[in-house]
């Protein structure tokens, strides 16, 4: 995936949504057979420059419009002198339409076409054209044998508008799919491109619009919105008159026995975001250890719900969560917390304690669940919150009527409006404790500097994975507090603090 999120427009299709575009465009007076011949352009551009030296190709072909795709590479890499076949998992006879016209400008052109069997041998970069954004149940038998074959062969593929396999809408993957080197994908980036199990699938992508004209393009609805440096909730610079009552007091509720480190670093997370003021309600053995790392911070020994309503009443953002646990002390804690008036984020143990049906979430919350919390409280497997993540998300907001944040290769940022952002940020070495806590924090001195819950939970999760993929650059034993000193530089080159 580009690693500069700027490169790639910020809109995100479901496959239906992409050929509503297609058609729009034709309508507009666009031949299909030259968006067609526009995209396997493109294609064989992308081909050439990342394996110049190939001089070979197989192209694997389907039955519809993304077979048509194929062959019409294979025609130009058969006029560029190149060593070329095409193996056709599908009769090309039963082409039709834009298709049938690029098989048959890849036989004028010489390009040999054969049927597709698994003796049959595969040679220089590997063309997927077998399975466009049209798919989406269970692969036929001959298509599961081809993509295993391309899987197998250890040689470079270029997949075209998606992998084999992967569904457009989701990122699910059936039973098996394409391991793309790389992705050339046209006219409009789609929502399973970057969620889900894509990320393993679909390795460099590279987007072209094939020319579409903008005017037509903006007429199109998207199923959601990428987070992109360039389109960012802002937290207003400060006046040099204000004080530390201005941005928020930020209280963080957790960090039962085990686990008080959870509850610290989501406080350290908020104090270095910007929160005014932070203080911590957590048992009293963690005092010590809360006042020497972070003596800025306001740590309360808190041993039972009756000294918490004061705290929550002087805050002005509740952070539950972290390291809150499953036992009564923070099943109490956390009835305590349900009643405050105040803005809140939801993490962790708050989650699973709110799956159990007892605990009434207030309004003006996000929720920050990973798949398994998810899973929870949706009543549902984990897999089938992976299998669909745009549509677990949306759910959970719709539920819970909160702003929702599922965590993940891909985080989503949903509303209970339907508002729908993705985060295509972060690296695998993120995969560690503590993480979370830390985006639970961050999200929360947002709130308290003034940002509604939808963009403090976008502005959050790009910032907290914009550092994560910084830190990931350095291999494995990425630490969560690693993170906390690159997201307050990553938001100070955002939204400078001063003018």
């Amino acid at each position: 995936m580009p690693a500069d999120d700027t490169t790639l427009p910020l809109h995100l299709y479901s496959a239906a949504q992409v050929r509503e575009l297609d058609a729009r465009l034709i309508a507009a007076g666009t031949p299909g057979f030259e968006l067609m011949q526009r995209a396997a352009h493109a294609a064989w551009r992308a081909l050439r420059r990342h394996w110049p030296q190939a001089g070979e190709i197989t192209v694997l072909a389907g039955s519809g419009n993304n077979a048509g795709d194929g062959y019409l590479v294979a025609e130009m890499a058969q006029k560029a002198g190149w060593r070329v076949r095409v193996l056709a998992v599908a009769t090309p006879e039963k082409l039709g339409g834009d298709a049938a016209a690029a098989h048959a400008a890849a036989l004028a052109a010489g390009v040999g076409v054969q049927p597709w069997d698994e003796s049959a041998e595969l040679r220089g970069v590997l063309v997927d054209a077998l399975l466009g954004t049209g798919f989406q149940g269970d692969l036929r038998p001959a298509y599961a044998a081809a993509i295993e074959a391309i899987n197998a062969s250890a040689l470079p593929v270029l997949a075209l508008d998606i992998p084999s396999g992967l569904c457009a809408d989701t990122g699910r993957v059936a039973e098996m799919a394409v391991h793309a080197d790389l992705t050339v994908t046209f006219i409009g980036l789609k929502l399973g491109l970057f969620t889900g199990a894509a990320a393993d699938w679909v390795g460099e992508l590279v987007f072209d619009d094939l020319q579409a004209d903008p005017q037509t393009v903006a007429q199109q609805a998207c199923s959601a919105l990428r987070l992109a440096g360039t389109a960012l909730p802002l937290l207003a610079p400060r006046a040099r008159s204000v004080h530390k009552g201005s941005f928020g007091h930020v209280l963080v509720i957790g960090g039962d026995h085990g686990f008080g480190g959870a509850a610290l670093l989501s406080a350290e997370s908020a104090l270095r975001a910007g929160a005014g003021l932070v203080s911590l309600a957590t048992r009293p053995e963690h005092l010590g250890a809360s006042l020497a790392r972070l003596p800025e911070v306001m740590c309360q020994a808190t041993e039972s719900t009756y000294q918490l309503p004061g705290l929550c009443q002087r805050a002005d953002v509740l952070v539950v969560g972290p390291g809150l646990g499953q036992q009564p002390w923070g099943r109490s804690l956390l009835s305590v917390a349900a009643v405050s008036a105040c803005p809140q984020v939801w993490d962790a143990d708050a989650l699973n304690l709110l799956a159990d049906g007892q605990i009434v979430l207030p309004a003006d919350c996000v929720l920050t669940p990973h798949p398994g919390e998810a899973a929870r409280l949706l009543a549902c497997s984990t897999a089938e919150v992976q299998a669909d993540r745009p549509a677990a998300a949306l759910a959970l907001a719709v539920k819970y009527q909160a702003v929702v944040v599922l965590k993940g290769v891909g985080s989503l940022v949903a509303a209970p409006d339907g508002c729908l952002r993705l985060c295509d940020r972060g690296h695998p070495a993120m995969a560690t404790a503590g993480l979370g806590d830390v985006l639970a924090g961050l999200i929360g001195a947002l709130r308290g500097q003034g940002l509604d819950a939808f963009d403090a939970a976008c502005l959050g999760v790009w910032l907290h994975a914009s550092a994560g993929q910084q830190h990931g650059r350095q291999g494995r034993g990425l630490a969560a507090s690693d993170l906390i000193p690159t997201i307050r530089q990553l938001l100070q080159e955002h939204a400078p603090c001063l003018q």
